[in-house]
């Protein structure tokens, strides 16, 4: 090592804490971020319980609406409570006390997280210890009350510690779980244990899902019971040939530790799924024939539509076909029973919900240029159940003895939500239920008779607060959790100050987007300004709906002088029609860059005190790589970046969901090339700070290690920060999250 002389070393020393000190956030910053990310004050959860009772959770629906249950604090705060509330009268009953929440086996209260009732509520499940098991997999203990005598009894055996997925048959005299890689089914009156799968390894998944399947289908528990109770339909990834990831852990051991696992990236191998039905008794798994080469096609639903007959989601390898299948679970054979598909991809379908007797499916589907509901016989009729110009957002509940479907949608307002109605057999025009006066982002949870509603509203600077309702008048039958003293905080911290816009982003295309100012805002000041930004078509920025600690986060940048702002180009999932969604397909990055540049340029041209020569940007995941995008595409605005955990080259994601929006790369190299901000790095002007943990398992740290060698290719100098064996959200270990926000601030306050 080469040695400096004690007077260098000192002077290099104190210009290094020099250097340090003017990079720091304000006291007034640290100390807001500090109050953010290192204390409890702005995290919800007072103000009202199911009754007027404070600290309420875990509602659930019982005896179809006639009731529900929910989680409270016992008198006293000595354990909690599962209590049962009449809608309509507010009675209120506890089914199971703090002490009955005590097994007699351990003399200890059981900590759960999770509850689940049986379909007559004499039985009730339990989830505790709660532990990671693999990547993207957690189990746990699960105890069983049988409420009738007050027993207790822990499920699974020998191996009682490592269930995943318990789930009750429907009679409730059985409950199936994954123990491993494996199907199981406990008696719940013999304790006899019967497996019904056998085959399952790491590369053999039997009822649970892939890493893939779990992240971008939202698919863990990959087993359903049919409807007698008698069969589960089950589907089986095999996993083999499927190239591994390799994630390296520095810090946990004296040698460095591996682990491996399967990660389809784009183009490259998929796992092969195929679905199976097996008797609860134990038996031999019937496959169903399903068509379709099982490594290139998706089967991302499954359920019964009979006692002996499966339904089924297939999609094919580029997602732009989706098939509604039918098996018999008795010969294995399959069905079409209609076809999706759009020139781009199509959505899913969450739920496989069955209307008039069964006979018709509800569907959503954007064939004629919305998102509309519609119902759909066994031989592929269609009809129209969504009339009205405008998408249907998400199906909230289905009254079918009224004859309704409930539906989230906003066809003025794209930046809103709110709670609509229409006719199940396409008649009459739709019914919006949310009060007209009552603008923010509307959130229902409906009762299974379609009688009530937990209602949860929220604002761009208003926290959370849950009412139950009445359907269809929307009447306030009581205070949920209203939140009452957080809200006045954050109306202390966040205010009124944010103004929603609509900007010009060029080829006559308008965007939303909304502006923070800073508290003492003076319009004859220019203030440089900081843009949020995402951009791909997983999220939305711009909705009047509670961010919680990111909004907290923006509004204290802002009160250091700081405008901040964001935009939605072209591809969010705005309700904007299909075309809006589909225009960026093949091409991720390339129309959103430039929509983002353009929409900043129509904002600054309207408004003098915006700052054009003090622009930063920052983002997370896709937002990191729109990031990068902006700074090496258009170095003449953007001037600061932080590209936290992104994608600089779109060939190194995942299969499901980057071939979903871009087709495979071997057949659209150019569109993955374009799209990707590591062909750019050349234009690369300003202050880039990259940012990613090395623990990801969704987003690679490769990633940024190649941008990182592009980058020094070609002379360019950043800063680079690595969180170790931290993953996607980088929270992991005390002080991360605080730390996290503070590098962002500092650099934002050092450059800009």
């Amino acid at each position: 090592m080469m040695r400096r002389s004690l007077f260098a070393r000192t002077l290099w020393s104190g210009l290094l804490l020099c250097s340090l000190a003017i990079a720091q956030p304000s006291e007034k910053l640290q100390e807001m971020l500090r109050r953010i990310f290192n204390s409890t004050e702005f995290i919800g959860g007072g103000g009202g319980g199911a009754a007027g009772r404070g600290g309420g959770g875990g509602f659930r629906w019982m005896e179809d609406g006639q009731s529900y249950s929910v989680v409270e604090p016992a008198p006293g705060g000595a354990g909690r409570e599962l209590v049962r509330y009449d809608p309509a009268t507010g009675r209120r009953e506890v089914l199971v006390s703090a002490e009955q929440f005590t097994p007699q086996q351990t003399g200890q209260p059981l900590a759960f997280a999770e509850y689940t009732w049986s379909a007559d509520g004499r039985k009730l499940l339990v989830a505790t210890n709660v532990h990671r098991v693999s990547i993207r997999r957690t189990a746990g203990e699960c105890w069983l009350l049988d409420r009738p005598s007050g027993r207790w009894r822990k499920l699974g055996g020998d191996h009682s510690s490592e269930l995943l997925y318990p789930r009750f048959s429907p009679d409730a005299t059985r409950v199936a779980y994954i123990r491993g890689t494996d199907l199981y089914v406990e008696d719940l009156a013999s304790g006899a244990i019967q497996q019904l799968t056998s085959d399952g390894t790491g590369m053999i998944l039997n009822g649970v899902s892939d890493w893939v399947y779990d992240e971008e289908f939202r698919l863990g528990e990959a087993y359903r019971w049919s409807p007698d109770g008698q069969r589960i339909a089950y589907l089986q990834f095999d996993q083999h040939n499927v190239p591994e990831y390799t994630l390296i852990n520095y810090t946990d051991a004296l040698y460095p530790e591996i682990l491996k696992y399967p990660y389809p990236k784009a183009g490259q191998t998929n796992s092969a799924v195929r679905l199976g039905v097996v008797n609860a008794t134990g038996g031999v798994t019937r496959w169903m024939k399903v068509p379709g080469d099982p490594r290139n096609i998706y089967l991302p639903r499954i359920d019964w539509s009979g006692p002996r007959e499966v339904i089924l989601e297939e999609l094919n390898r580029l997602q732009n076909i989706n098939d509604v299948l039918l098996a018999n679970s008795e010969t294995g054979d399959v069905r079409r029973m209609f076809r999706d598909r759009d020139a781009a991809w199509v959505e899913l379908n969450n739920t496989l919900r069955w209307v008039d007797g069964g006979k018709r499916l509800l569907w959503t589907s954007e064939r004629d240029g919305w998102r509309h509901a519609y119902t759909v016989s066994r031989d592929g009729d269609m009809r129209l159940v969504t009339t009205a110009p405008g998408d249907a957002i998400s199906i909230s509940a289905v009254d079918a003895e009224g004859g309704w479907l409930y539906y989230i949608a906003s066809p003025d307002d794209p930046i809103r939500r709110y709670l609509y109605r229409t006719r199940l057999d396409g008649s009459g025009k739709a019914e919006r239920l949310t009060p007209a006066d009552s603008p923010g982002v509307h959130t229902y949870d409906v009762s299974p008779n379609g009688h009530w509603a937990f209602h949860t509203v929220s604002r761009f600077n208003q926290t959370p607060a849950t009412e139950l309702v009445q359907l269809p008048t929307h009447q306030t039958v009581r205070a949920i959790q209203d939140n009452r003293d957080l809200r006045r905080k954050i109306a202390e911290v966040v205010g009124d100050r944010t103004e929603f816009v609509q900007v010009d982003a060029g080829d006559g295309v308008k965007i939303d987007g909304w502006v923070m100012k800073p508290h003492n805002f003076d319009p004859a000041k220019k203030y440089p300004i900081i843009v949020y930004v995402y951009g791909e078509p997983a999220g939305a920025n711009v909705v009047d709906q509670w961010s919680g600690n990111r909004t907290l986060f923006h509004a204290a940048l802002s009160d250091e002088g700081y405008l901040v702002a964001s935009f939605d180009n072209s591809g969010t999932p705005s309700p904007k029609g299909r075309a809006w969604r589909k225009s960026i397909y093949g091409e991720i990055g390339v129309l959103a860059s430039k929509q983002q540049a353009a929409a900043l340029r129509s904002l600054a041209a309207g408004r003098p005190w915006v700052d054009l020569s003090r622009v930063a940007v920052w983002g997370w995941s896709g937002g990191g790589s729109m990031t990068d995008n902006l700074m090496f595409r258009s170095p003449e605005l953007y001037k600061v970046g932080v590209a936290v955990a992104a994608v600089p080259d779109q060939t190194l994601y995942d299969s499901i969901y980057q071939e979903r929006y871009m087709g495979l790369p071997q057949e659209n190299a150019r569109g993955y090339h374009d799209g990707s901000p590591i062909n750019f790095a050349e234009g690369l002007k300003g202050k880039l700070l990259i940012i990613h943990g090395t623990g990801d398992d969704n987003v690679h740290f490769q990633g940024d290690q190649r941008l990182i060698n592009r980058l020094v290719e070609l002379g360019k100098q950043f800063d680079f920060m690595e969180y170790p064996n931290r993953t996607h959200g980088i929270t992991e270990g005390r002080g991360t999250s605080l730390h996290v926000y503070t590098t962002i601030a500092r650099y934002l306050e050092e450059h800009l």
